[in-house]
């Protein structure tokens, strides 16, 4: 069963809202594009008439919500938060299987570091419009990634690699993983013939 905190701020928020609203109207959390990088999670009204027999209802104490089947399982893990700071007062909305849904612990090996890659290193790369995609791991556990975007052709990328992401992966996946690779620089070494 997914888990969607909706904090307490947010309850009141929402329900604020949903006074104005005609009777009976819940709120509906969903995700547009689920499982792909420009995933965005979302929130909406959703009056009775809306409901499909296949969503799922989450009661909070002072209204439901409802997520469709589509949305649910990359809405796991998601937060939402009604925060006031100077700037003003915002719905923040986090949900960070949104752009992949989560993997389960026996998931193979490929699955669980693509999975690593999507939600912890991409998001630290889109700063710069970059991104990575495995291309495959190979025998030895060496994983092969290619960079793309910002990324591609930029000088930093062997520092990047080294320092960030493959630290990264190879301390999460002690024991299966041995290196990080990068795709250019494997067909540039084993492949080509000058």
């Amino acid at each position: 069963m997914s888990t969607i905190t909706i904090t307490e701020n947010a309850q009141r928020h929402f329900s604020k809202l949903l006074e104005q609203q005609p009777e009976g109207t819940s709120i509906r959390v969903f995700v547009v594009n689920p499982g792909t990088q420009n995933a965005e999670c979302g929130v909406s009204y959703c009056p009775p008439e809306a409901i499909e027999t296949s969503d799922t209802k989450i009661k909070y104490e002072l209204f439901s919500a409802y997520i469709d089947e589509l949305s649910l399982p990359f809405l796991d893990e998601a937060d939402i938060d009604y925060v006031t700071d100077k700037m003003g007062s915002q719905l923040t909305l986090k949900a960070p299987n949104a752009k992949m849904r989560k993997v389960s612990d026996d998931a193979s090996l490929m699955e669980r570091v693509e999975y690593a890659i999507q939600t912890q290193v991409n998001p630290q790369l889109a700063s710069h419009g970059g991104h990575v995609s495995l291309m495959e791991i190979t025998e030895n556990g060496v994983a092969i990634v290619q960079f793309g975007g910002g990324c591609n052709g930029c000088s930093m990328v062997d520092v990047t690699l080294k320092e960030g992401i493959e630290k990264e992966l190879l301390a999460q996946f002690e024991g299966e993983l041995t290196a990080v690779r990068d795709q250019t620089e494997h067909d540039r070494g084993e492949h080509s013939y000058y």
